[in-house]
């Protein structure tokens, strides 16, 4: 039996429906949401399927997710956003906005370091509960006191969760504000926006429960198997943090499922939003959206030239993504609509970015979490490039 899609699509786009629903193939329990706008205008948003499979309870126009990595894309927005300001210069140590920072021989790396996974902190090296994570001050203090994991310059490996209070802490001392305050205040609030870093009280109801796919429970069964009993996997402490989360980062009541961590400000993964939410975000970055243009071209521009790719310092498989100042551009591994494309995708298959050329904000959420191979996102992104191309043509 095939998923009840609602929404709409306008004149042109009524394809990226099918393949919408095509991507709940095979996928029980599944919700998801996309919407996509060109132009400053939606033209399409639609969603589907189940927000929890534990009641049945449908994905609704107001559901909300978790959108893990995507959050990455946000505070990217934000530190680009003080470059632009004349508050943040990528050049600059970090240790200049937050001395403390400057320990253990970090007093080289710079903002752009930081934000393009170079800095040497992907992971801590002490072992952090749940406690320790949804205390700012606790992980803020122990990341700048770390002696990195490798030499400055000497390379790079995912962040995936340190990454978002590395620039949140740098974000923080230069604004005053907590990352999800000036989040708000700069994007979310003037966007209408239902996007938090830090869900508020009283919007829980609203959240999808994450469950975790066969493709993802498998892929971690067969790292855990290929991991020495006496190894320290450091690609595997980036998303765990030592006892914090499972590695698939959710299970039925812990990990981004726990309230604890979803009303924390995580900006590496914690953010939760509407796909129409996001799309309107990464809209007002290319084109003025709902009376909000949040960066200027020449601002993307800079914020988007490559930093950092190819093979990390702790291996992994290839295809590699590629990133800019925070923000993932496009590659084998996320090829995105093409070379002016820039966001982030996040764990599981959340897909959100921004097109300069055809002024395009894109967001794909789910809650069914899934790995490797996955063509969810992909084909929807594919069908986009295909019917933007033919309007070109014409």
């Amino acid at each position: 039996m095939s998923t009840r899609i609602e929404g709409s699509t306008a004149p042109g786009f009524a394809s990226l429906a099918d393949t919408f629903s095509a991507a709940f193939t095979g996928h029980e329990a599944m919700g998801a949401a996309l919407s996509v706008r060109v132009a400053g205008e939606t033209v399409v948003d639609l969603w589907g399927g189940t927000a929890d499979s534990r009641d049945r309870s449908p994905w609704t126009k107001d559901t909300t997710s978790v959108i893990f990595s995507c959050t990455k894309g946000l505070v990217s927005i934000l530190a680009a956003r003080l470059v632009q300001e004349g508050l943040l210069d990528y050049q600059t140590p970090v240790a200049t906005y937050w001395p403390e920072f400057a320990a253990e021989g970090k007093e080289k790396i710079t903002v752009a370091d930081l934000l393009a996974h170079r800095s040497g902190l992907s992971a801590p090296r002490d072992l952090l509960c749940v406690e320790d994570v949804i205390d700012w001050d606790v992980v803020t203090s122990r990341l700048a006191a770390q002696r990195p994991l490798w030499s400055t310059g000497q390379g790079h490996a995912y962040h995936a969760l340190t990454h978002g209070w590395l620039a949140g802490e740098v974000i923080r001392r230069i604004t005053g504000q907590t990352v999800g305050q000036y989040f708000d205040e700069l994007i979310a609030a003037p966007l209408r926006a239902d996007a938090w870093i830090g869900l508020p009280h009283g919007a829980g109801h609203r959240v999808a429960h994450l469950q975790v796919g066969s493709s993802l429970t498998e892929l971690v069964a067969q790292q855990a198997a290929a991991r020495g009993a006496d190894e320290v996997d450091w690609s595997e402490r980036a998303i765990t943090l030592g006892n914090a989360f499972p590695p698939e980062l959710v299970d039925a009541t812990g990990g981004f499922n726990d309230p604890r961590v979803q009303a924390a400000e995580l900006p590496g993964a914690g953010g939760i939003a509407s796909a129409r939410a996001l799309a309107s975000i990464w809209s007002s970055t290319v084109v003025e959206t709902d009376g909000v243009r949040l960066l200027h071209a020449d601002t993307v521009a800079d914020a988007i030239r490559p930093q950092t790719e190819g093979t990390p310092v702790f291996g992994g498989q290839p295809p590699f993504p590629r990133w800019g100042m925070g923000f993932q551009l496009p590659s084998l591994a996320r090829e995105f609509l093409g070379a002016s494309s820039f966001g982030h995708d996040g764990a599981g298959g959340q897909v959100a970015f921004a097109d300069a050329t055809h002024q395009v904000g894109f967001a794909f959420l789910t809650n069914l979490m899934e790995a490797g191979d996955d063509h969810r996102a992909t084909a929807i992104v594919d069908e986009l490039r295909r019917i933007l191309g033919k309007s070109a043509r014409v």
